[in-house]
């Protein structure tokens, strides 16, 4: 195995992001057709913004006192439609995580566990770790954690309590070690050694966590995320190519200085953190154009967070209903009454339908999405729109994201899209 010198900037450094209804997945159903796993998309999407709601309208619980690199990334359970190889500790251990763009916190379930999930994989164990360390309460990484989220012990180790959703939380103990990214098919490695992350022993969740996953990958914009402790190791980049659900290639998650595919048609638009939400990349969205309409926001400072994990995009109401207003009038045909749910809107016979252009018109950057971004098929000619209204934040879902690369550049705070065939990047 060929080890790349993480201390270095890397040009380029590609592991596999694997949709987790394809069968190259852990996670793949055989016994569910296209349109249920659709459906089950969805429903998770739904889940995923009630959790933004509720971290943005609630008080997190206190603790209580005690270059380029790719990673591989496969679709999760109730929370997160990808996962990502890494491994971890040395000898090291293969670990199957869920990528979150919106949560900083990486951890993966650790021994002795007090109240751990079902894996199929071992726990992690960090006394079989020559290179782990636990984090001691002095420790920059111990003082990245929000006050209210960390305690210390006897022992002065640094506690942590990560909170989903109400009643979904995970409790550990921040450590450091050191973490391997290996290429698909290269035979290369990049090891980045005292990485710090979170040894969960507590995890408690209301949401059904895949047997298949060991944890979570955290790379949102704070300063504890995977992205931000890679740093200028990686230029202070990463990004991913996903693919749509009908392809059999695998996506890519990209860390690092790699260029943009294509070099023309790239757009760029600056990433926002809201005080509120700090693990989220907020955008600003101006308007959506939907053929020779354009609905305004009518907002400058930040209103709809680009998301990794939903599939849908959500829309605030009173945008959603003028954006919903403005589809039906372009596409001039009976909406089906039988729209599945979560769907809201959703028309059949769709072979000789004219869709109409949709823009959604970022801050500096006009992203063109096709209609196959914005509609998606439901089986008996039925064919539903991937836009549901929110009851609070707007989300830019991951399926309005299929076929661009879309890099997040935490130097430059920016956030680039590049119109890109990721079935063949």
């Amino acid at each position: 195995m060929f080890l790349v010198d993480a201390s270095k900037n890397l040009n380029g450094f590609s592991i596999d992001l694997i949709p987790r209804h394809s069968p190259m997945s852990p996670l793949y159903d055989s016994l569910m057709t296209q349109t249920e796993l659709v459906k089950s998309a969805a429903i998770r999407s739904i889940a995923r913004s009630k959790r933004v709601d509720f971290i943005g309208q609630n008080e997190l619980l206190s603790p209580s006192p005690s270059s380029s690199i790719e990673s591989p990334i496969t679709h999760v359970s109730d929370h997160g439609e990808y996962l990502m190889r890494f491994s971890l500790g040395t000898p090291s251990v293969e670990r199957l995580a869920i990528f979150d763009t919106g949560s900083d916190l990486s951890w993966v379930q650790c021994s002795p566990c007090k109240a751990c999930y079902p894996q199929d994989a071992p726990l992690f164990d960090p006394t079989q770790s020559s290179t782990y360390m636990d984090a001691p309460c002095d420790s920059q990484p111990c003082t990245l954690i929000p006050q209210s989220q960390r305690d210390c012990g006897n022992s002065r180790q640094c506690i942590y309590l990560h909170q989903y959703s109400e009643n979904s939380i995970t409790i550990g103990k921040l450590g450091h070690d050191t973490i391997r990214f290996c290429s698909t098919g290269m035979g290369q490695c990049a090891t980045f050694p005292k990485t710090a992350f979170g040894c969960g022993v507590y995890n408690n969740f209301t949401f059904q966590l895949s047997s298949k996953a060991n944890g979570f990958v955290g790379l949102g914009p704070g300063p504890l995320s995977l992205a931000s402790q890679l740093g200028g190791q990686i230029s202070h980049k990463f990004s991913y190519c996903m693919v749509p659900f009908s392809s059999t290639s695998t996506g890519k998650l990209i860390f690092g200085n790699q260029t943009m595919a294509p070099s023309t048609g790239v757009v760029s638009t600056p990433f926002i953190i809201n005080p509120s939400l700090p693990s989220y990349y907020f955008l600003n969205l101006e308007g959506i154009t939907i053929g020779q309409k354009k609905v305004l926001t009518g907002q400058t400072g930040g209103n709809i967070i680009i998301d990794s994990v939903p599939i849908l995009t959500h829309l605030e109401q009173s945008l959603y209903a003028d954006f919903i207003s403005s589809v039906k009038e372009a596409i001039n045909v009976e909406a089906a009454e039988d729209a599945p749910t979560p769907f809201e809107y959703c028309v059949r016979n769709p072979t000789n339908m004219i869709f109409p252009d949709f823009v959604f018109h970022f801050t500096g950057a006009d992203v063109v999405l096709n209609p196959s971004n914005m509609f998606i098929s439901m089986g008996n000619n039925l064919v539903c729109m991937t836009v549901l209204p929110s009851r609070g934040i707007s989300i830019f879902g991951n399926w309005a994201q299929v076929n661009f690369q879309v890099e997040y550049d935490l130097g430059e705070r920016k956030v680039s899209f590049a119109p890109t065939n990721c079935s063949t990047y």
